[in-house]
């Protein structure tokens, strides 16, 4: 048996706006006793974290696959499903994606692509829900945080590898002088595309700036993005070529539009800039291709190799 379904009112609230952290320990289960203290636990947060590798179960929830964090606001449910915009699209709750109604501890939600969906709350700490959908036997932990305090840029470099996805392509507009020749000085367009276990990556040396339909995609291969030892902000992308080995990059973000592919084997610098950006629920290439999955970015240890 889970040890707390909801609090009551009155320890609801101590654990929801107390400073400090708090354990409740209550032998029976204890059902709350109005939707009223359901929507209040639910509101107590301005974002409730998805935290996708705490998820269980035989299987899983679109919406909630998809999200990196959902709002409940009075009746309207919010999510940032893309990193692209995270911390100020929706004034950093994202964009609206269905509506909720509170229950007896439980909350249906009503999701404007994935429909009605039935999941009852179980309270885990002060700021700590589980979700949990009895038809799948599914479970997803959710982490609240009030948005002052919340680490958008953290979330947005452990997933910095779905970012990369949220363009249709991706289109060099900068080779910097400093650096040797190197064959990936012909290439004009990256794609990166999910699969399952990895990622798939396309490029072309079509000419620039041509309608993103007629672009032709000449080589193709596996790609990988790595975590770096003591240096949060610092990712690195292989690309595995089919047939024709691999590239190594620094890999650097300087804007939602902008990659920045640092190459250290020849000492050049490469700017792509996105094209046909994807806001997921709204596109419906995008609802399909992109969703989140158990992972961890795994680790190359190097150093930053890039000049200052």
């Amino acid at each position: 048996m889970r040890a707390i379904k909801l609090l009551p009112i009155w320890a609801l609230l101590g654990i929801a706006f107390s400073s400090c952290y708090t354990e409740v320990i209550i032998d029976d289960e204890i059902i709350v006793e109005s939707p009223r203290n359901t929507e209040i636990l639910l509101e107590s947060f301005d974002l409730w974290y998805v935290d996708i590798n705490a998820s269980s179960g035989s299987g899983e929830v679109p919406f909630l696959q998809q999200a990196f964090t959902i709002t409940f606001d009075r009746g309207v449910l919010w999510a940032n499903n893309n990193l692209v915009g995270l911390g100020k699209t929706g004034n950093g709750l994202g964009i609206s994606v269905g509506y909720y109604s509170p229950l007896n501890g439980a909350v249906e939600v009503d999701h404007d692509v994935d429909g009605l969906w039935l999941f009852d709350i179980y309270v885990v700490n002060g700021s700590t829900i589980e979700l949990y959908h009895n038809r799948t036997n599914t479970s997803y932990i959710l982490q609240g945080y009030q948005r002052h305090s919340f680490d958008y840029d953290g979330v947005f470099y452990d997933n910095i590898q779905y970012f990369l996805q949220e363009y249709t392509l991706w289109e060099k507009v900068f080779t910097s002088e400093a650096g040797a020749l190197n064959d990936f000085d012909e290439e004009t367009y990256l794609q990166f595309l999910p699969v399952s276990g990895g990622g798939f990556f396309r490029s072309s040396i079509d000419p620039a700036g041509i309608p993103i339909g007629q672009v032709q995609w000449d080589y193709e291969g596996e790609y990988q993005v790595f975590d770096v030892p003591n240096d949060a902000t610092l990712k690195t992308l292989t690309l595995d070529y089919d047939f024709m080995g691999n590239d190594y990059f620094e890999l650097y973000v300087p804007n939602d539009n902008t990659l920045e592919l640092y190459h250290p084997d020849s000492g050049t610098l490469y700017e792509f800039r996105g094209r046909g950006f994807q806001q997921y629920l709204k596109s419906g290439q995008g609802n399909e291709a992109k969703k989140r999955s158990k992972q961890e970015l795994p680790v190359m240890d190097v150093k930053r190799k890039r000049p200052l």
